[in-house]
Protein backbone atom coordinates (compact mmCIF):
# COMPACT_ATOMS: atom_id res chain seq x y z
CA UNK A 1 0.00 0.00 0.00
CA UNK A 2 1.43 3.38 -0.90
CA UNK A 3 1.60 5.72 2.06
CA UNK A 4 1.49 9.53 2.12
CA UNK A 5 4.53 11.36 2.88
CA UNK A 6 4.85 12.60 6.29
CA UNK A 7 6.52 15.22 8.27
CA UNK A 8 6.53 14.51 11.96
CA UNK A 9 7.85 17.98 12.84
CA UNK A 10 5.09 19.89 11.12
CA UNK A 11 2.94 22.00 13.64
CA UNK A 12 -0.25 21.24 14.07
CA UNK A 13 -3.07 23.23 12.26
CA UNK A 14 -5.36 25.41 14.36
CA UNK A 15 -3.91 23.85 17.45
CA UNK A 16 -6.31 24.54 20.33
CA UNK A 17 -8.84 22.66 17.93
CA UNK A 18 -6.74 19.88 16.33
CA UNK A 19 -7.87 16.66 16.92
CA UNK A 20 -10.50 17.69 19.25
CA UNK A 21 -13.93 16.04 17.98
CA UNK A 22 -13.81 12.59 18.69
CA UNK A 23 -14.94 10.18 15.85
CA UNK A 24 -16.57 6.64 16.40
CA UNK A 25 -15.40 3.75 15.47
CA UNK A 26 -15.98 2.28 11.74
CA UNK A 27 -18.06 -0.07 12.79
CA UNK A 28 -20.90 2.27 13.84
CA UNK A 29 -23.43 3.25 11.78
CA UNK A 30 -23.57 5.92 9.08
CA UNK A 31 -25.32 8.19 10.95
CA UNK A 32 -23.38 8.74 13.74
CA UNK A 33 -20.42 8.43 11.70
CA UNK A 34 -21.57 11.15 9.63
CA UNK A 35 -22.33 13.69 12.94
CA UNK A 36 -19.13 13.05 14.18
CA UNK A 37 -17.40 14.37 10.46
CA UNK A 38 -20.33 16.59 9.55
CA UNK A 39 -19.18 20.57 10.45
CA UNK A 40 -15.77 21.97 8.48
CA UNK A 41 -17.74 22.08 4.83
CA UNK A 42 -20.38 24.20 6.78
CA UNK A 43 -17.80 26.61 8.05
CA UNK A 44 -16.12 26.57 4.68
CA UNK A 45 -19.27 27.28 2.70
CA UNK A 46 -20.33 30.61 4.11
CA UNK A 47 -17.14 31.66 2.09
CA UNK A 48 -19.74 31.14 -0.64
CA UNK A 49 -22.69 33.44 0.16
CA UNK A 50 -21.06 36.18 1.81
CA UNK A 51 -21.90 39.99 0.78
CA UNK A 52 -19.55 39.51 -2.24
CA UNK A 53 -22.02 37.10 -4.24
CA UNK A 54 -24.65 38.69 -3.21
CA UNK A 55 -24.20 41.96 -5.24
CA UNK A 56 -23.59 40.06 -8.34
CA UNK A 57 -26.34 37.47 -8.20
CA UNK A 58 -28.53 40.66 -7.23
CA UNK A 59 -27.15 42.19 -10.50
CA UNK A 60 -27.64 38.72 -13.07
CA UNK A 61 -31.21 38.23 -11.73
CA UNK A 62 -32.75 42.08 -11.98
CA UNK A 63 -30.57 42.27 -14.95
CA UNK A 64 -31.18 38.86 -16.82
CA UNK A 65 -33.81 36.86 -14.79
CA UNK A 66 -33.08 33.01 -14.81
CA UNK A 67 -30.38 33.32 -17.78
CA UNK A 68 -27.43 33.20 -15.74
CA UNK A 69 -29.00 30.33 -12.99
CA UNK A 70 -26.69 27.89 -14.99
CA UNK A 71 -23.74 29.55 -14.21
CA UNK A 72 -24.57 29.64 -10.57
CA UNK A 73 -24.72 25.84 -11.13
CA UNK A 74 -21.64 25.65 -12.53
CA UNK A 75 -19.80 27.45 -10.35
CA UNK A 76 -21.34 25.70 -7.29
CA UNK A 77 -19.91 22.33 -8.70
CA UNK A 78 -16.85 23.69 -9.72
CA UNK A 79 -16.46 25.05 -5.84
CA UNK A 80 -17.32 21.10 -4.63
CA UNK A 81 -14.87 19.30 -6.55
CA UNK A 82 -11.81 21.95 -5.16
CA UNK A 83 -13.22 21.64 -1.86
CA UNK A 84 -13.36 17.63 -1.63
CA UNK A 85 -10.03 18.10 -2.86
CA UNK A 86 -8.75 20.64 -0.36
CA UNK A 87 -10.38 18.32 2.94
CA UNK A 88 -8.70 15.37 0.82
CA UNK A 89 -5.61 16.79 1.49
CA UNK A 90 -5.81 17.41 5.50
CA UNK A 91 -7.05 14.30 5.64
CA UNK A 92 -4.32 12.37 3.63
CA UNK A 93 -1.16 14.13 4.64
CA UNK A 94 -2.32 15.88 8.54
CA UNK A 95 -0.68 19.36 6.92
CA UNK A 96 -2.96 22.22 6.00
CA UNK A 97 -2.09 24.03 1.87
CA UNK A 98 -0.10 26.48 3.40
CA UNK A 99 1.82 23.88 5.47
CA UNK A 100 2.27 21.75 2.60
CA UNK A 101 3.27 25.02 0.51
CA UNK A 102 6.15 25.75 3.15
CA UNK A 103 7.47 22.39 3.64
CA UNK A 104 7.52 21.19 -0.34
CA UNK A 105 8.02 24.51 -2.43
CA UNK A 106 11.35 26.55 -2.27
CA UNK A 107 12.67 28.18 0.60
CA UNK A 108 12.31 31.55 -1.33
CA UNK A 109 8.37 31.06 -1.91
CA UNK A 110 7.20 31.21 1.84
CA UNK A 111 6.78 35.41 2.35
CA UNK A 112 5.11 36.17 -1.40
CA UNK A 113 2.44 33.06 -0.70
CA UNK A 114 1.81 34.41 2.78
CA UNK A 115 1.50 38.24 1.64
CA UNK A 116 -0.43 36.83 -1.10
CA UNK A 117 -2.72 35.00 0.85
CA UNK A 118 -3.22 37.72 3.48
CA UNK A 119 -3.88 40.08 1.25
CA UNK A 120 -6.92 37.86 -0.44
CA UNK A 121 -7.67 37.39 3.05
CA UNK A 122 -7.88 41.10 4.19
CA UNK A 123 -9.70 41.87 0.70
CA UNK A 124 -12.35 38.71 1.53
CA UNK A 125 -12.96 40.53 5.11
CA UNK A 126 -13.74 44.12 3.47
CA UNK A 127 -16.87 42.86 1.52
CA UNK A 128 -17.78 41.15 5.15
CA UNK A 129 -17.36 44.77 6.60
CA UNK A 130 -19.48 46.22 4.50
CA UNK A 131 -22.03 43.01 4.10
CA UNK A 132 -22.16 44.01 8.17
CA UNK A 133 -22.47 47.31 8.24
CA UNK A 134 -24.52 47.81 5.36
CA UNK A 135 -27.03 45.42 7.22
CA UNK A 136 -26.45 47.41 10.35
CA UNK A 137 -27.29 50.55 8.66
CA UNK A 138 -30.39 49.17 6.41
CA UNK A 139 -31.57 47.72 10.06
CA UNK A 140 -31.27 50.09 12.12
CA UNK A 141 -30.18 53.39 10.01
CA UNK A 142 -26.54 53.56 11.78
CA UNK A 143 -24.77 55.99 9.25
CA UNK A 144 -23.10 54.13 7.32
CA UNK A 145 -19.31 54.72 8.60
CA UNK A 146 -20.45 54.52 11.95
CA UNK A 147 -21.59 51.15 11.09
CA UNK A 148 -18.61 49.82 9.68
CA UNK A 149 -16.69 50.96 13.15
CA UNK A 150 -18.95 49.04 15.35
CA UNK A 151 -18.33 45.92 12.96
CA UNK A 152 -14.65 45.51 14.76
CA UNK A 153 -16.25 44.63 17.97
CA UNK A 154 -17.07 41.49 16.71
CA UNK A 155 -13.30 40.54 17.60
CA UNK A 156 -14.59 40.10 20.97
CA UNK A 157 -17.15 37.66 19.47
CA UNK A 158 -14.90 34.72 18.22
CA UNK A 159 -12.68 35.59 20.70
CA UNK A 160 -15.53 34.15 23.32
CA UNK A 161 -16.63 31.55 20.81
CA UNK A 162 -12.78 29.77 20.36
CA UNK A 163 -13.34 29.48 24.31
CA UNK A 164 -16.06 26.84 23.64
CA UNK A 165 -14.12 24.87 20.87
CA UNK A 166 -14.98 23.84 17.44
CA UNK A 167 -18.26 22.37 18.04
CA UNK A 168 -19.69 25.39 19.04
CA UNK A 169 -18.14 27.11 16.38
CA UNK A 170 -19.75 25.16 13.69
CA UNK A 171 -23.16 25.31 15.78
CA UNK A 172 -23.08 28.80 15.59
CA UNK A 173 -22.30 29.13 11.80
CA UNK A 174 -24.97 26.70 11.24
CA UNK A 175 -27.50 29.01 13.01
CA UNK A 176 -26.45 31.43 10.58
CA UNK A 177 -26.27 29.91 7.33
CA UNK A 178 -30.30 28.49 8.79
CA UNK A 179 -31.12 31.86 9.44
CA UNK A 180 -30.11 33.06 5.62
CA UNK A 181 -31.88 30.32 4.51
CA UNK A 182 -34.93 30.56 6.12
CA UNK A 183 -35.44 34.23 5.39
CA UNK A 184 -35.21 33.61 1.39
CA UNK A 185 -37.15 30.27 1.91
CA UNK A 186 -40.43 32.84 3.38
CA UNK A 187 -39.34 35.49 0.54
CA UNK A 188 -39.90 32.84 -2.74
CA UNK A 189 -42.49 30.70 -0.64
CA UNK A 190 -44.80 32.17 1.68
CA UNK A 191 -44.69 35.82 -0.18
CA UNK A 192 -47.18 35.08 -2.49
CA UNK A 193 -45.39 37.82 -4.82
CA UNK A 194 -42.40 36.13 -5.44
CA UNK A 195 -43.25 32.68 -5.76
CA UNK A 196 -41.28 31.66 -9.01
CA UNK A 197 -41.83 29.77 -11.87
CA UNK A 198 -40.26 26.69 -11.53
CA UNK A 199 -40.27 25.18 -14.83
CA UNK A 200 -38.52 28.05 -16.13
CA UNK A 201 -35.82 28.14 -13.65
CA UNK A 202 -34.87 23.90 -14.59
CA UNK A 203 -34.68 25.19 -18.09
CA UNK A 204 -32.42 27.67 -17.69
CA UNK A 205 -30.40 25.81 -15.31
CA UNK A 206 -29.94 22.92 -17.59
CA UNK A 207 -29.89 25.10 -21.09
CA UNK A 208 -26.34 27.11 -20.89
CA UNK A 209 -26.23 30.14 -22.96
CA UNK A 210 -25.14 33.65 -23.36
CA UNK A 211 -28.03 35.05 -25.10
CA UNK A 212 -27.49 39.01 -24.66
CA UNK A 213 -25.26 41.81 -24.71
CA UNK A 214 -23.45 42.16 -21.14
CA UNK A 215 -24.17 38.56 -20.01
CA UNK A 216 -20.35 37.19 -20.28
CA UNK A 217 -19.31 39.81 -17.85
CA UNK A 218 -21.68 39.02 -15.64
CA UNK A 219 -21.28 35.39 -15.65
CA UNK A 220 -17.17 36.06 -15.19
CA UNK A 221 -18.46 38.09 -11.98
CA UNK A 222 -19.76 35.13 -10.66
CA UNK A 223 -17.46 32.72 -11.16
CA UNK A 224 -14.69 34.79 -10.46
CA UNK A 225 -16.15 35.31 -6.91
CA UNK A 226 -16.81 31.84 -6.62
CA UNK A 227 -13.69 29.79 -5.09
CA UNK A 228 -12.16 31.95 -2.53
CA UNK A 229 -8.98 31.05 -1.91
CA UNK A 230 -8.61 31.48 1.61
CA UNK A 231 -11.27 28.84 2.15
CA UNK A 232 -8.64 25.90 0.37
CA UNK A 233 -6.80 27.05 3.22
CA UNK A 234 -8.90 26.35 5.71
CA UNK A 235 -10.70 23.26 4.68
CA UNK A 236 -7.60 21.57 4.75
CA UNK A 237 -7.08 22.83 8.29
CA UNK A 238 -10.73 22.23 9.49
CA UNK A 239 -10.58 18.58 8.95
CA UNK A 240 -7.96 18.32 11.43
CA UNK A 241 -10.48 19.00 13.94
CA UNK A 242 -11.72 15.26 13.75
CA UNK A 243 -9.37 13.04 15.86
CA UNK A 244 -8.25 10.99 12.73
CA UNK A 245 -6.46 7.94 12.51
CA UNK A 246 -4.06 7.06 10.00
CA UNK A 247 -4.97 3.52 9.03
CA UNK A 248 -6.18 3.01 6.00
CA UNK A 249 -9.81 2.16 6.65
CA UNK A 250 -10.17 5.63 8.83
CA UNK A 251 -8.50 7.65 5.95
CA UNK A 252 -11.53 6.06 3.85
CA UNK A 253 -13.91 6.43 5.66
CA UNK A 254 -12.52 10.19 6.35
CA UNK A 255 -12.11 11.12 3.03
CA UNK A 256 -15.66 9.75 1.88
CA UNK A 257 -17.50 11.38 5.05
CA UNK A 258 -15.69 14.89 4.01
CA UNK A 259 -16.87 14.65 0.60
CA UNK A 260 -20.39 13.98 1.45
CA UNK A 261 -20.25 16.84 4.14
CA UNK A 262 -18.70 19.14 1.26
CA UNK A 263 -21.33 18.05 -1.16
CA UNK A 264 -24.12 18.78 0.86
CA UNK A 265 -22.70 22.23 2.73
CA UNK A 266 -22.33 23.85 -0.55
CA UNK A 267 -25.21 22.39 -2.05
CA UNK A 268 -27.09 24.72 0.24
CA UNK A 269 -24.73 27.27 -0.47
CA UNK A 270 -25.74 27.10 -4.04
CA UNK A 271 -29.65 27.36 -3.51
CA UNK A 272 -29.04 30.64 -1.42
CA UNK A 273 -27.45 31.93 -4.26
CA UNK A 274 -30.05 31.10 -6.64
CA UNK A 275 -32.90 31.88 -4.79
CA UNK A 276 -30.74 35.63 -4.21
CA UNK A 277 -31.07 35.74 -7.98
CA UNK A 278 -34.32 34.22 -8.48
CA UNK A 279 -35.46 36.85 -5.89
CA UNK A 280 -33.70 39.73 -8.00
CA UNK A 281 -35.38 37.99 -11.02
CA UNK A 282 -38.77 38.06 -9.63
CA UNK A 283 -38.90 41.53 -8.20
CA UNK A 284 -36.55 43.81 -10.63
CA UNK A 285 -36.28 41.66 -13.86
CA UNK A 286 -38.31 44.24 -16.63
CA UNK A 287 -38.62 47.25 -14.14
CA UNK A 288 -36.71 50.65 -14.74
CA UNK A 289 -37.39 52.15 -11.22
CA UNK A 290 -39.39 51.75 -8.56
CA UNK A 291 -40.46 54.23 -6.47
CA UNK A 292 -40.74 54.24 -2.48
CA UNK A 293 -42.98 54.97 0.60
CA UNK A 294 -41.55 57.99 0.70
CA UNK A 295 -42.32 59.52 -3.03
CA UNK A 296 -38.61 58.81 -4.03
CA UNK A 297 -38.20 57.00 -7.64
CA UNK A 298 -35.04 54.62 -7.71
CA UNK A 299 -34.13 53.63 -10.63
CA UNK A 300 -32.22 50.38 -11.80
CA UNK A 301 -29.03 50.42 -13.89
CA UNK A 302 -26.03 47.75 -14.50
CA UNK A 303 -24.15 50.59 -12.35
CA UNK A 304 -26.85 50.11 -9.25
CA UNK A 305 -25.94 49.55 -5.38
CA UNK A 306 -27.95 46.49 -6.25
CA UNK A 307 -28.04 45.31 -1.85
CA UNK A 308 -29.16 48.64 -1.15
CA UNK A 309 -31.30 48.92 -3.83
CA UNK A 310 -33.11 45.42 -3.07
CA UNK A 311 -33.63 46.40 0.67
CA UNK A 312 -35.06 50.04 -0.36
CA UNK A 313 -37.36 48.67 -3.24
CA UNK A 314 -38.46 45.02 -1.75
CA UNK A 315 -41.33 46.81 0.86
CA UNK A 316 -43.05 48.98 -1.55
CA UNK A 317 -42.18 46.26 -4.61
CA UNK A 318 -43.96 43.46 -2.74
CA UNK A 319 -46.59 45.38 -0.77
CA UNK A 320 -44.76 44.11 2.82
CA UNK A 321 -42.13 45.79 5.14
CA UNK A 322 -41.24 42.15 6.23
CA UNK A 323 -39.72 41.45 2.71
CA UNK A 324 -37.13 44.40 3.81
CA UNK A 325 -36.38 43.10 6.95
CA UNK A 326 -35.81 39.71 5.92
CA UNK A 327 -33.41 40.67 3.42
CA UNK A 328 -31.14 42.64 6.08
CA UNK A 329 -31.20 39.98 8.60
CA UNK A 330 -30.08 37.65 6.43
CA UNK A 331 -27.07 40.38 4.94
CA UNK A 332 -26.12 40.69 8.27
CA UNK A 333 -26.44 36.94 9.03
CA UNK A 334 -24.24 36.26 5.71
CA UNK A 335 -21.59 39.20 6.55
CA UNK A 336 -21.16 38.04 10.95
CA UNK A 337 -21.06 33.90 9.49
CA UNK A 338 -17.98 34.88 6.59
CA UNK A 339 -16.30 37.05 9.46
CA UNK A 340 -15.84 33.72 12.05
CA UNK A 341 -13.91 31.59 8.81
CA UNK A 342 -11.83 34.69 7.73
CA UNK A 343 -10.48 34.76 11.44
CA UNK A 344 -10.13 30.96 11.34
CA UNK A 345 -8.24 31.01 7.82
CA UNK A 346 -6.10 34.02 8.68
CA UNK A 347 -4.32 32.24 11.71
CA UNK A 348 -3.92 29.07 9.51
CA UNK A 349 -2.03 30.88 6.60
CA UNK A 350 -0.11 32.31 9.29
CA UNK A 351 1.26 29.55 11.19
CA UNK A 352 1.07 27.36 7.86
CA UNK A 353 3.60 29.60 5.96
CA UNK A 354 5.22 31.47 8.41
CA UNK A 355 5.05 29.36 11.60
CA UNK A 356 4.42 32.58 13.85
CA UNK A 357 1.82 32.12 16.52
CA UNK A 358 -0.19 35.32 18.40
CA UNK A 359 -3.21 35.60 20.04
CA UNK A 360 -6.39 34.26 17.69
CA UNK A 361 -8.18 37.91 18.89
CA UNK A 362 -4.57 39.93 18.29
CA UNK A 363 -5.13 38.56 15.22
CA UNK A 364 -8.55 39.00 13.93
CA UNK A 365 -8.06 42.75 14.99
CA UNK A 366 -5.12 43.17 12.84
CA UNK A 367 -6.96 42.15 10.07
CA UNK A 368 -10.32 43.72 10.85
CA UNK A 369 -8.35 47.01 10.75
CA UNK A 370 -6.64 46.35 7.54
CA UNK A 371 -10.51 45.79 6.44
CA UNK A 372 -11.88 48.49 7.57
CA UNK A 373 -8.92 51.55 7.23
CA UNK A 374 -9.84 51.29 2.63
CA UNK A 375 -13.52 51.16 3.83
CA UNK A 376 -13.21 54.09 5.98
CA UNK A 377 -11.47 56.07 3.83
CA UNK A 378 -13.63 55.27 0.08
CA UNK A 379 -16.88 56.04 2.24
CA UNK A 380 -15.31 59.12 4.15
CA UNK A 381 -14.14 60.39 1.09
CA UNK A 382 -17.05 59.73 -1.07
CA UNK A 383 -19.80 58.60 1.01
CA UNK A 384 -22.29 55.72 1.18
CA UNK A 385 -22.56 55.02 -2.24
CA UNK A 386 -19.33 53.91 -2.66
CA UNK A 387 -20.27 49.95 -1.30
CA UNK A 388 -20.40 48.54 -4.54
CA UNK A 389 -17.17 49.93 -5.34
CA UNK A 390 -15.23 48.51 -2.93
CA UNK A 391 -17.12 44.85 -3.08
CA UNK A 392 -15.21 45.11 -6.96
CA UNK A 393 -12.07 46.07 -5.53
CA UNK A 394 -12.25 43.36 -3.31
CA UNK A 395 -13.28 40.80 -6.01
CA UNK A 396 -9.95 41.84 -7.87
CA UNK A 397 -7.64 40.94 -5.36
CA UNK A 398 -9.66 37.79 -5.03
CA UNK A 399 -9.13 37.20 -8.73
CA UNK A 400 -5.52 37.47 -8.58
CA UNK A 401 -4.61 35.43 -5.53
CA UNK A 402 -6.90 32.37 -6.81
CA UNK A 403 -3.99 30.29 -8.99
CA UNK A 404 -1.92 30.76 -6.36
CA UNK A 405 -4.40 28.46 -3.99
CA UNK A 406 -5.96 25.91 -6.63
CA UNK A 407 -2.62 25.25 -8.57
CA UNK A 408 -0.56 24.19 -5.56
CA UNK A 409 -3.31 22.29 -3.81
CA UNK A 410 -3.73 20.15 -7.47
CA UNK A 411 -0.20 19.61 -7.65
CA UNK A 412 -0.01 18.08 -4.05
CA UNK A 413 -3.18 16.32 -4.45
CA UNK A 414 -2.44 14.58 -7.96
CA UNK A 415 1.14 13.50 -6.48
CA UNK A 416 1.33 10.08 -5.65
CA UNK A 417 4.98 10.52 -3.82
CA UNK A 418 2.53 13.31 -1.48
CA UNK A 419 -0.61 11.43 -1.29
CA UNK A 420 0.20 7.59 -1.56
CA UNK A 421 -2.41 5.42 -2.78
CA UNK A 422 -5.11 8.71 -2.06
CA UNK A 423 -3.83 11.07 -4.79
CA UNK A 424 -6.67 12.11 -6.82
CA UNK A 425 -8.37 9.50 -9.12
CA UNK A 426 -8.67 10.13 -12.66
CA UNK A 427 -12.23 11.53 -12.18
CA UNK A 428 -10.85 14.20 -9.49
CA UNK A 429 -8.03 15.03 -11.77
CA UNK A 430 -9.95 15.85 -14.59
CA UNK A 431 -12.93 18.09 -12.54
CA UNK A 432 -9.96 19.62 -9.86
CA UNK A 433 -7.85 20.96 -13.22
CA UNK A 434 -10.91 21.70 -15.55
CA UNK A 435 -12.24 23.81 -13.30
CA UNK A 436 -8.79 25.49 -12.03
CA UNK A 437 -7.88 26.01 -15.52
CA UNK A 438 -11.82 28.07 -16.19
CA UNK A 439 -12.00 29.54 -13.20
CA UNK A 440 -8.69 30.83 -13.94
CA UNK A 441 -9.42 31.95 -17.60
CA UNK A 442 -12.38 33.33 -16.19
CA UNK A 443 -10.65 35.42 -14.04
CA UNK A 444 -8.27 36.55 -16.56
CA UNK A 445 -11.02 37.01 -18.73
CA UNK A 446 -12.38 39.51 -16.35
CA UNK A 447 -9.60 41.20 -14.57
CA UNK A 448 -9.01 44.65 -17.38
CA UNK A 449 -12.54 45.43 -16.83
CA UNK A 450 -12.40 44.62 -13.02
CA UNK A 451 -8.74 46.79 -12.80
CA UNK A 452 -10.26 49.31 -14.38
CA UNK A 453 -13.20 49.46 -12.02
CA UNK A 454 -10.52 49.32 -9.58
CA UNK A 455 -8.75 52.09 -10.44
CA UNK A 456 -11.76 54.42 -10.73
CA UNK A 457 -12.43 53.13 -7.01
CA UNK A 458 -8.88 54.58 -5.99
CA UNK A 459 -8.90 57.45 -8.03
CA UNK A 460 -12.80 58.68 -7.52
CA UNK A 461 -13.47 58.59 -11.16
Amino acid sequence: MGTPETNATTQRSLEGMHSTVAVPHAEEGFWKQWRAFVGPAILVSVGYMDPGNWGTDLQAGAQFKYGLLWVVGLASLMAIFMQVISARLGVVTGKDLAQCCRDWYPEWSRWPNWLLSELAIGACDLAEVLGSAVALNLLFHIPLFWAVIITALDVFLLLALQRFGMRTIEALVLLLIATISVCYFIELFILPQTRPDFMEMGAALLAPRIRQAGMLVVAIGIIGATVMPHNLYLHSALVQSRKLQQDERSIRRAIQFNTIDSVVALAIAFFVNAAIMVLAAMVFFGKESAVLGDGRTVTFTAGSDWIRVAYLTLAPLLGTAAASTLFAVALLASGQSSTITGTLAGQVVMEGFMRWRIQPWVRRLITRVLAILPAIFIIGLRGEGSVTDLLVLSQVVLALQLPFAMFPLLHFTSSRKRMGQWKNGWFLLIAGWSSAILITVMDVMGLPDSLRAAWQVVTGG
